[in-house]
């Protein structure tokens, strides 16, 4: 993991200390709320629907024990008990007092750890694979060249009032676990003829226009990529849309513009970018590779965690789920799932978080990462320790063996917290999750991806679902409109509106019509939700939720 040095800490202390100043003017009335909005904003602050929201950055989703202890302390000193991981591998505070914020800040800061871009019009918090430095498909740890990322584009002069946020991820393996497509700029870390270098990927993105992103570059030389990612975002501060913030993010850019365009705009303004990097970043990069070497891991004999699976059921399907290979031989990837049955996706409470600090400390080399789908993961557990660390998360309602089931859903806040929603999403994630326990089919139906958003701008990405739900306001109603097909992987695709949307105490109903159409057209147990979507098509899905006999039947 990377560790701040005297420069990192220094500038980190700055910003807080000018962050406090500006709280002071704004508590005394020196400074009105639209004066302090864009201070605010600079250092993650949100005003939220009920009160101020702190959104604290955790870069390419990595943790270690001290981290995480320190965000259980945050959540019960300055907030309900509890954090919320988002999609963009963050946590939020939903109830900071304005006042306390600052302490906050510094209390971070004793962690290596701050707020800075993850709102406002700049570059956000770099995303990658939360398998990273563990997974066995990757030709690399990503996450050295995240960091880099992350430090050029911290505080980047040039690049901190942009037509609208970016964001970037970093992966590599051809295995897409960062939904890296659906970024403004996504990089794939490739190796053409002996030499590694980047895939580049521009203009994807979700909210009111998705868009899968386009290949750029197929090959870009490793020494080439900040000032070819400072040609981009020269080129889109340029020519991006600042007339309407709807039209404004790189997407559409690419869209109005075309790819080729946007190419030789790029390629024309990137010589004049590289003559100015003298290969500092390169030596930048050697040394942040080195604070990423891989854990010492040790040999043992798993012969406890086959015995396990063989004498305990639960644990055996906890681990189908939930324990990922490892590419060291021994070891195993642990996910740990934020979706108990009914719980609010993505919460954790102080003790949660503290006791997955405490796992990760004794059993993971003190390894943790939160993922994009808000969940936790333990990266490096020996499979004879696994068993333990089940027991231990059992106690804390941690053990929840649902990750990538129907239940594993991603949902944004919704009208319960964010401003901007139009209509919940917490409770209808709760209900869902709920009654698939109910019906004890979660493991019969398997893999099914379901994800929710409250309002147009899409943070629960549902777009990229299998069954995507967009929560709408229609007339002072909520009402829940239905994607399929969508797809978050490798194979990157946007869902197909099945057509009118459904009440909020229809919707529950309405998912369930769909996973039991999906029981009945699979020809094997094998074939997925969008397996089966994809052959058959958006047919007799329809029928299943639209056809007045097909609902009566589903209601007895």
């Amino acid at each position: 993991m990377y560790h701040y040095n005297d420069f990192d800490a220094a500038f980190v202390a700055t910003r807080n200390r000018q962050f406090r100043a500006q709280v002071e003017r704004r508590i005394d009335g020196s400074l009105t709320e639209d004066e302090f909005k864009p201070l605010r904003l600079m250092n993650g602050l949100y005003l939220q629907l009920h009160a101020y929201m702190l959104r604290v950055a955790i870069p390419y989703g990595s943790l270690d024990a001290a981290k995480l202890r320190q965000l259980a302390y945050l959540a019960e000193r300055f907030d309900k008990g509890y954090g919320h991981f988002t999609t963009r591998t963050n946590i939020q505070y939903n109830w900071p007092q304005l006042r306390d914020v600052p302490d906050m800040l510094d209390a971070l800061a004793e962690v290596e750890m701050h707020a800075i871009q993850t709102s406002g019009n700049t570059i956000r918090n770099v995303t990658s694979d939360h398998f990273a430095g563990a997974a066995a498909d990757e030709i690399e740890d990503p996450r050295p060249v995240a960091e880099l990322i992350r430090q050029w584009s911290t505080d980047h002069p040039e690049f901190q009032f942009l037509p609208r946020k970016f964001k970037i991820a970093v992966i590599a393996s051809d295995t897409d676990r960062a939904v890296m497509k659906s970024h403004d700029v996504g990089l794939r870390i490739v190796e053409r003829d002996g030499e590694r270098g980047f895939e580049v990927w521009i203009g994807g993105g979700m909210g009111r226009t998705p868009m899968v992103a386009k290949r750029l570059r197929e090959f870009l030389p490793r020494a080439d990529l900040l000032p070819y990612l400072e040609a981009i975002l020269a080129t889109y501060n340029r020519i991006g849309r600042r007339d309407n913030k709807y039209k404004a993010r790189i997407k559409i850019t690419v869209h109005e513009n075309g790819l080729d365009e946007i190419r030789a705009l790029v390629e024309d303004e990137f010589p004049r970018r590289r003559a100015v990097f003298g290969g500092v970043d390169q030596a930048l990069l050697a040394d942040i590779t080195a604070s990423f070497a891989p854990p010492a891991f040790k040999q043992s004999d798993p012969a406890p965690y086959f015995a396990a699976r063989d004498a305990d059921p639960v644990f055996r399907a906890w681990t189908d789920t939930n324990v990922s290979a490892h590419r060291v031989p021994g070891y195993g990837i642990v996910t740990i799932s934020l979706k108990a049955h009914g719980a609010t996706p993505g919460d954790a409470s102080g003790d949660q978080m503290r006791l997955v600090a405490d796992l990760g400390e004794k059993y993971g080399h003190n390894d943790i990462r939160a993922s994009h789908a808000q969940n936790l993961v333990l990266p490096h557990v020996p499979l004879a320790d696994i068993p333990a660390v089940h027991a231990a998360l059992k106690t804390l309602g941690l053990a929840t063996g649902n990750i990538g089931l129907a239940s594993d859903i991603i949902a944004c806040p919704g009208m319960d917290y964010c401003a901007l929603a139009t209509a919940r999403s917490i409770p209808v994630a709760q209900g869902i999750a709920t009654r698939i326990e109910e019906l004890k089919i979660e493991h019969e139906v398997g893999q099914l991806q379901i994800k929710i958003s409250g309002c147009i701008n899409a943070c629960g990405h549902h777009h990229v679902g299998h069954i995507g739900i967009l929560g709408l306001d229609r007339a002072g109603v909520e009402n829940y409109q239905i994607t399929l097909g969508g797809d978050a992987s490798e194979t990157t695709a946007i869902g197909t509106r099945t057509g009118p949307g459904f009440a909020y105490d229809e919707i529950v109903p309405a998912i369930e019509r769909l996973i039991f159409a999906y029981l009945d057209l699979r020809e094997v147990p094998e074939e997925t939700f969008l397996e089966v979507f994809n052959r058959v098509g958006m047919a007799p899905f329809k029928a299943a939720l639209y056809d007045a006999e097909a609902r009566a039947y589903a209601a007895e």
